[in-house]
């Protein structure tokens, strides 16, 4: 299973959840993790990041952690149209676009492989929404794309605060 993460997963870990200064296990797990394979996070959704500044962005772009994090794949264009006008609207105007931003992307990722891929997004389920104002588990849903958040991910990989990278 290989973890897809959203831009947002990893901003809230460092703002809120798991800080880079106060928490460097976690962010070496991470990195661990997605040199394994089981996590990764989109070329679209690193390029949200990394337009921020800050120990986030920094982390993200030494070369070991963009290496091993940065998920290789190129997004398919009839997943991310199919991903766009079925699970938000096929015709969004520029506002509702800007909204969704590069969710397309992310969700068109899982769906290339729903068997094997997850999305790991804090965004939380909100059915009523539509067109672009549709959350990512939502869209996920209805393209049958697994769709969960790190503190699952976290359980699901086991780390624990005494994790130690293999020599």
């Amino acid at each position: 299973m290989i973890y897809l993460l959203d831009a947002d997963t990893l901003i809230s870990a460092d703002r809120t959840y798991y800080p880079l200064t106060r928490f460097p296990v976690f962010w070496q797990w991470l990195s661990h993790n997605g040199t394994r394979g089981n996590l990764k996070i989109p070329t679209e959704q690193y390029e949200e990041i990394v337009a921020g500044k800050g120990e986030l962005v920094d982390w993200l772009k030494e070369k070991d952690h963009k290496e091993a994090l940065v998920f290789s794949e190129e997004a398919d264009p009839a997943l991310v149209a199919k991903v766009t006008s079925e699970g938000y609207a096929d015709d969004l105007n520029e506002s509702e676009l800007e909204t969704i931003g590069r969710d397309p992307f992310l969700i068109s990722y899982g769906l290339g492989a729903p068997a094997n891929r997850c999305v790991v997004s804090f965004e939380t389920s909100a059915p009523k929404k539509q067109r672009g104002n549709r959350k990512v588990p939502d869209v996920c849903a209805s393209f049958g794309v697994r769709c969960v958040n790190l503190f699952i991910v976290i359980k699901e990989l086991d780390f624990t605060t005494n994790w130690k990278a293999p020599s």
